[in-house]
């Protein structure tokens, strides 16, 4: 296996550089076991506040109701069945790079942690689900073509106006042989290769077709090579735009397609592994694990079945709040801490299991306790032990966001105001409100105070207030692990 399984520069040694600032204690605990439960149980039910689609009976988020029923079938150039899903945040748009990255990051959390609390797990997997049936149907409906959006961003974001409102376009976006989408198809087949462990045992019909389908996609990813906003540039980006570009998503699916087949004798993806990895960047790191970049969590990922032994210190300084959050950008940067400190908790995980610790070039022992203390620390600080004293998941706590910047959230639900609420009522009398937003989205995370620890509760604030599902979805794997006391 290439040499990066040795985890070269990576992002586990760059949260290891503490700033003069930052301390860890694995004795403190601002929290119980029982506040991260209760906490789990809400990062969960975040994700029924952003569903798409025909609402089932057992809804919990009642001021939701059904939208986008016509998705796919109501263009005049696609008569595709496209209902369901996820919106990605706060706008009601779906965008097919980040809710496959959701799903991968919601699945491995079930996998790694779903054991730690068993009375979640259930509704963990109907939230891995209900990605996982739209999925699904954006692969197959038309051969050699993947569905990857509904909705055009920028009419959708001209409007302020409940899903169940939408009078917007909605135009559907897919990627083909003649203009191919290697990153987003590859995460695709990642979100279904890591979905078909989830249920391999509850559903192994349904975890079969979800294997078959990632089989398939990622085929079609990696034969027709090209990154999605080559094409789709004029609505893709600057949403979702692939700045990384497309070979860490083939890897990264390579390598989840490795892990969903490992149990036969398919040798093929880790073949394709080692045969590919330098060519596709395995080597390179941009410090960081999103939605764009799949690099660190290829290499947490593949180091289950790899080599633990020296880590190449990188010339990185990592940067952190004066109250000690992770700081990567000033845009949604609590994506880039639930995402570091599930890696954290993975990483120390497989540590365990191979009874090992792992060094950063001669000096730093780097061991599970470490790993552990400082993913504590950052979780802990988005639920309120911060310098602020707010927790940063709506719903959790005495204190927490009231301005979310999420449209179904900011409005009246259909049973307070059955009336239709049009685009332009919604900016003028909801947007611009003082008021705290009638509908609690429960569990949500928000994007998280700026480099002073300072955060405005506002819903023009996008960059801090606007909640998204990739920011959740790892949370719900460290919440699971610290819920288990």
């Amino acid at each position: 296996m290439w040499s990066s399984l040795k985890l070269g520069s990576n992002i586990l040694y760059m949260l290891l550089i503490i700033t003069t600032s930052t301390t860890i204690s694995s004795c403190h605990s601002a929290f119980t076991s029982q506040d991260y439960k209760d906490a789990l149980e809400k990062s969960i039910l975040f994700f029924e506040g952003q569903r798409s689609g025909r609402l089932p009976s057992g809804q919990r988020l009642t001021w939701r109701a059904d939208s986008g029923l016509s998705d796919g079938s109501s263009t005049t150039t696609y008569h595709v069945d496209l209902v369901g899903g996820y919106y990605d945040a706060g706008d009601n748009v779906k965008f097919g790079l980040p809710m496959a990255f959701t799903t991968t990051l919601l699945a491995w959390s079930v996998i790694e942690f779903g054991n730690n609390h068993s009375q979640e797990i259930n509704n963990a997997k109907v939230a891995v689900r209900w990605a996982t049936d739209y999925l699904l149907k954006a692969a197959t409906a038309t051969p050699d073509t993947l569905y990857v959006q509904v909705g055009d961003p920028y009419i959708d974001h001209r409007c302020w106006e409940r899903p169940e409102d939408m009078d917007t376009p909605r135009n559907v976006y897919k990627v083909t042989p003649q203009n191919p989408g290697s990153d987003v198809a590859a995460e695709t087949a990642a979100a279904l290769a890591a979905a078909s462990i989830v249920f391999k045992d509850s559903d192994p019909v349904y975890s079969n077709k979800l294997l078959k389908t990632a089989i398939k996609v990622f085929d079609f990813a990696d034969r027709y090579k090209g990154a999605y906003s080559d094409t789709l540039g004029s609505v893709v980006c600057p949403f979702y735009c692939s700045y990384s570009g497309y070979h860490d998503e083939l890897l990264w699916g390579a390598s989840w397609l490795h892990r969903a087949t490992s149990g036969g004798n398919d040798s093929s993806y880790l073949s394709y592994i080692q045969s590919n990895g330098h060519t596709l960047g395995a080597d390179e790191d941009d410090y960081s694990f999103s939605w764009d970049d799949k690099r660190a969590g290829t290499k947490v990922l593949l180091s289950k079945v790899g080599r633990l032994n020296q880590w190449r210190s990188p010339n990185f300084q990592a940067q952190y709040t004066p109250g000690g959050l992770l700081y990567k950008g000033s845009e949604s940067n609590l994506q880039y801490v639930t995402t570091s400190s599930f890696l954290m908790l993975t990483y120390a995980k497989y540590l365990n299991s191979h009874g090992a610790t792992a060094s950063c070039g001669t000096s730093t022992m780097i061991t599970s306790d470490k790993l552990i203390a400082l993913a504590k620390k950052q979780v802990d600080y988005i639920l309120g032990d911060n310098p602020a004293k707010i927790s940063y998941m709506v719903g959790f706590g005495q204190k927490y966001p009231q301005h979310v910047h999420h449209r179904a959230s900011s409005l009246p639900s259909l049973q307070a105001h059955p009336a239709h609420i049009n685009c332009g009522d919604g900016f003028q009398y909801w947007y611009s409100s003082t008021s705290p937003n009638p509908n609690i989205l429960v569990g949500a995370i928000v994007g998280g105070p700026d480099n002073r620890d300072n955060f405005a509760d506002d819903r023009n604030n996008y960059q801090q207030s606007e909640p998204a599902t990739y920011i959740n979805a790892p949370l719900v794997g460290s919440l699971a692990f610290f819920s288990s006391g």
